[in-house]
């Protein structure tokens, strides 16, 4: 058996994540014993090392769990004289949310599976350990796991005595101005893929320090079924800068967990609570839990009535004035999946109902597609499926740093290119917050802002070879001449294809032939209640020529491609084409092709 269990030589006070649910299995003395300094990591004020105040307790009765949320000024991670309780901060069981009195104090009740967390305000900032994992949470399981392959959570005996959460000021998480990463499946199967996810995403956030203040959210599927890796996780989020917080996904669960309480042991015994809630700027983002999952059952998604009911006094108890960003693994709602229920969340319109008019935007990861969905777009998977005819606010399927799955061919960069379902590159989202607005934008693994589309032709012969070879995935011949097209071809309907592949309503493609007058091209899938289209007519030539070759999933449907026919008259030799995008904040992207035309 692997047990990723802490050793006995953990000193009492524990943190947010692993060491936090496992104080009560070590000899308690009444008070918590010293700390190790705090220090100050890449992050500036917005990351300092800590931990959460874990006092243990006697009382096999006792209930409730109590404490004080205060302002830790020496970053000890202990209350010392002066250092006073910060009013009004919510805390949770994770069903009930409380307010923090006069003084600092709460009081919560607690059951014998209950993760109690505070929800960091704009202002403060939660300490993070060693490897920057934030620390908010504290996991109460009087008895401990039942026994799990990966090792679960140890018997964290009585309530304590006290739970106190700490809180340092921050300047910086107060500012409107915030860049908040969301990063879909990490999803590493074995050490290769670790050095893959490191050479890749994890270098480019290492050199990245304009989200120090909001961090990272990473959405789920940390790992790939195999929680011996989570260490190996812990190297990765050690690389970054500012905070890294993270959700479960359905290859985090403890598929031998008899009981779906139980299902996240092991990701709890790392990271903490499985959905939670913190504050930057004029954001509160709101972190879920939506795999639902029994033992000789297969997860979907959802997120139960506890959570849901957490929700909902989450929000009734968020000011009006802030934007509520909801993330989970499996998304709310999305496009590649519209019409199966297990890849969507079962509460969808309860949520919508939830939020009302408030200013929210959703993000999701499970997919490995990337699709920007927007207020006021539907798919008639969506209306069949679920009764919701269009979308309320903005609803983002993030990506995945694994791509596809790690597929394809190694790059001289040292990761695959793993283009994903939909041919969209492998990358992160950031999530830009601005006093009088948000927006997103998207960077591809390697590569800077600018890399935004790939650009390919469809032909009727693309179309045949497309065809003949769907079946074999990862052993097609290649396609040759992919840029040369015949006069027949052009007869038949030839298009210039754009995948751009953060594009939404709002985004506009336009191109030039030869210099020519610029021309707008048709979004393949408009987005306005039509059936998902798919096939070689509606499929990426570029990805899916390096898909069907070198192995992948093949991207045949998406619904960010955009195409313009070839007039049927184009003269014969060699043309350009130069294609750029514009997406509905103004950003621009442009790429050129050079085709043949023959006789």
């Amino acid at each position: 058996m692997i047990s990723l269990k802490a050793p006995s030589i953990l000193p009492s006070v524990a943190t947010g994540a692993l060491a936090l649910t496992l104080t009560a299995a070590i000899a308690a003395p009444t008070t918590s014993a010293a700390v190790p300094p705090s220090s100050e990591t890449k992050g500036g004020d917005t990351t300092w090392t800590g931990q959460v105040e874990v006092v243990p307790g006697h009382d096999e009765s006792k209930q409730t769990i109590d404490g004080v949320v205060f302002d830790d000024r020496n970053k000890n991670s202990r209350q010392d004289r002066g250092e006073r309780g910060i009013k009004g901060v919510a805390v949770s069981n994770g069903r009930d949310v409380v307010r923090t009195d006069a003084k600092g104090r709460y009081e919560v009740a607690v059951d014998d599976n209950t993760n109690v967390f505070v929800t960091q305000p704009a202002g403060y900032a939660v300490p993070v350990d060693e490897d920057n994992i934030a620390q908010f949470s504290y996991v109460h399981l009087p008895e401990g796991s039942p026994e799990l392959k990966y090792g679960g959570i140890e018997p964290t005996g009585a309530a304590p005595e006290a739970v106190n959460f700490p809180l340092a000021r921050s300047a910086a998480t107060k500012k409107p101005r915030q860049n908040c990463i969301m990063a879909g499946d990490v999803q590493t199967y074995d050490q290769e893929e670790v050095e893959y996810a490191r050479d890749g995403a994890f270098a480019d956030l290492a050199e990245r320090d304009d989200y120090a203040s909001c961090g990272s959210l990473f959405l789920g599927d940390i790992v790939g079924d195999d929680l011996s890796l989570y260490p190996q996780t812990r190297e990765l989020t050690s690389m970054i800068n500012g905070p890294a917080r993270l959700l479960p996904g359905n290859h985090d669960l403890d598929f031998d967990a008899a009981d779906s309480e139980n299902r996240f042991d092991t990701y709890r015994s790392q990271f903490g609570a499985d959905y939670y809630s913190y504050d930057v700027g004029n954001l509160h983002i709101v972190a879920l839990d939506s795999v639902q999952y029994r033992d000789g059952e297969n997860y979907t998604g959802g997120l139960g009535e506890e959570q849901l009911e957490w929700l909902r006094q989450d929000i009734a108890a968020t000011p009006k004035g802030k934007t509520v960003v909801l993330a989970a693994h499996i998304p709310l709602l999305n496009y590649n999946d519209q019409s199966q229920t297990r890849h969507q969340v079962s509460e969808i319109k309860e949520i919508h109902e939830i939020i009302g008019d408030r200013d929210a935007v959703a993000f999701g990861g499970h997919s490995h597609t990337t699709e920007f969905m927007r207020e006021g777009d539907a798919t008639e998977g969506w209306t069949k499926t679920w009764g919701v005819d269009t979308l309320p606010f903005d609803h983002i399927t993030a990506g995945a740093i694994s791509g596809d799955w790690y597929s394809g061919r190694v790059t001289e960069a040292g990761y695959p290119t793993a283009l994903q379902r939909d041919g969209a590159r492998p990358g992160v989202l950031t999530l830009e917050s601005r006093p009088q607005s948000t927006t997103d934008r998207f960077t591809v693994t390697g590569e800077d802002d600018a890399t935004q589309l790939a650009v390919g032709v469809n032909s009727p012969r693309y179309r045949d070879w497309f065809d003949t070879n769907r079946s074999k995935v990862g052993s097609a011949p290649a396609f040759e001449r992919p840029t040369e097209v015949s006069a027949a071809d052009l007869a038949d309907g030839t298009y210039l294809t754009a995948n751009v592949f953060a594009g939404s309503t709002g985004t506009e493609v336009e191109v030039e032939i030869d210099g020519g007058e610029a021309k707008g091209a048709e979004r393949t899938q408009a987005m306005q209640g039509e059936a998902k289209k798919v096939g070689a007519l509606w499929s990426d030539p570029v990805a899916a020529q390096e898909q069907l070759v070198h192995g992948g999933s093949v991207a045949e449907s998406g619904m960010h491609l955009w195409r313009l026919e070839l007039p049927a008259d184009l003269a014969a030799g060699n043309h350009t084409a130069e294609v750029t995008s514009t997406d509905r904040s103004g950003r621009t992207s442009t790429e050129t092709i050079e085709f043949t035309v023959t006789d």
